[in-house]
């Protein structure tokens, strides 16, 4: 599903080849049990034709590692959908699967989560040239210092623009349904799973009827002991076949959590939308200040008013210095809202032209699961007949 076009994965093979369990103390000094996970990359044109591959350069990392670059990337590029991590937790599991994160077929489904999450990354127009993901990739001892960034502890606080970009707003409203159906689908997935788990089970009693039914006859008992294998083998089938959901069941996560990290975008322009807004409020809050000193009118009630009430209009020369002053402030608020404004235009182009790359990603992506998806059923169904099929040959030879 990734498109390996740019200059990064031509020059470059990235993989998360193992994951591994391991055990130490934290910075707290506890105890503690943790999955580390190996990268490893060589250069793309490293094998001549009959040769034999290049060692790769290998190093591990923690799920925290990747967490902390992730963040890097979000505080960096606010204007771009960064591709989200695999679930830190198993989430719309079915009663058979684990839903501990140290159980090892959630570990192994995470190690592909995870080197999907670098091959996006690595396939960015934007991101793939980012110095500090190459160091990621590339150097053992990496520390990545968290930015400290007001703005993205804003996010989560509650403010209304008056003016807000009615592109941004549709596409956050969009996110949110998108985020409601695909968590619909994956509790029926969830379900259905369940309940097909059951059914398949319970076809090995047929088998073990068969088998013991089979031990009673003497020309009917080598076709019921052969339609009971069939029984046997079909039941064990779901294993697999349930295995084999779950990896489009992750592919069907991944654009979950991309559903927030569109919100994320959304949301970061609302936030530079509102500065904006009360960048040109202050400025004309001071220009409205400016006008009532030169004028000696109070247009709206304030404190001003009623202090020259109380104790006497303001001398020439006080209010020569207020508006001074006044005009200062005005030069720079004009100069603030000028950028705001640049800043404002370049978020908006920048963030449109990820938005176009990531809506004509997702719906490849999201149509390539879907069909893959329903081939799969067609051919867990064409199993089922053909293991009866089997059986009706067996009864026909009795």
């Amino acid at each position: 599903m990734v498109e390996r076009g740019t200059a990064l994965l031509k020059k470059m093979e990235i993989s998360v080849a193992e994951a591994d369990k391991r055990t130490g103390k934290n910075t707290v000094n506890m105890q503690e049990t943790y999955t580390v996970y190996l990268i490893e990359t060589r250069p793309a044109e490293s094998v001549s034709e009959g040769g034999t591959p290049v060692a790769p350069d290998t190093l591990w990392r923690r799920y925290s590692e990747f967490e902390l670059l992730r963040t890097y990337l979000l505080v960096t590029y606010p204007y771009i959908i960064v591709p989200p991590l695999p679930e830190k937790r198993a989430e719309f599991v079915w009663h058979k699967l684990s839903a501990d994160n140290l159980d090892p077929d959630f570990v192994e489904r995470r190690r592909v989560g995870l080197e999907n999450f670098l091959l996006r990354l690595a396939s960015h127009p934007v991101l793939s040239n980012d110095s500090i993901f190459f160091l990621f990739l590339t150097e053992v001892l990496f520390l990545l210092f968290q930015k400290a960034d007001s703005r993205l502890k804003s996010l989560s606080a509650m403010f209304r623009v008056k003016n807000p970009d009615k592109r941004f707003t549709a596409l956050k409203h969009y996110s949110e349904d998108l985020s409601t159906v695909i968590s619909q689908l994956l509790r029926i997935r969830a379900r259905v799973a369940d309940r097909l788990y059951g059914v398949y089970k319970v076809h090995g009693n047929y088998g073990r009827v068969f088998s013991e039914w089979s031990a009673i006859e003497k020309e009917m008992g080598d076709g019921l002991q052969s339609a009971g294998h069939h029984m046997d083998t079909y039941a064990a089938s779901i294993d697999d076949i349930l295995e084999e959901e779950e990896h489009y069941a992750d592919q069907l996560k991944e654009y979950l959590f991309y559903t927030e990290a569109v919100r994320s975008v959304c949301r970061k322009h609302e936030l530079i939308q509102y500065e904006l807004e009360m960048a040109a409020q202050d400025l004309s809050y001071k220009k409205q200040q400016k006008e009532e000193l030169e004028t000696g009118t109070v247009r709206i009630f304030s404190l001003k008013g009623m202090t020259s009430k109380l104790f006497g209009q303001e001398t020439q020369e006080q209010r020569e210095s207020k508006v001074a002053a006044l005009e200062q402030s005005i030069q720079e608020g004009e100069e603030a809202l000028k950028e705001k404004n640049a800043e404002s235009q370049e978020f908006v182009e920048k963030a449109w032209n990820d938005i176009e790359r990531f809506k004509e990603q997702k719906e490849k992506d999201l149509r390539e699961a879907l069909i893959s998806y329903a081939i799969m059923q067609i051919s867990m169904c064409k199993k089922g007949i053909q293991v009866w099929s089997n059986a009706k040959e067996c009864f026909n030879k009795m």
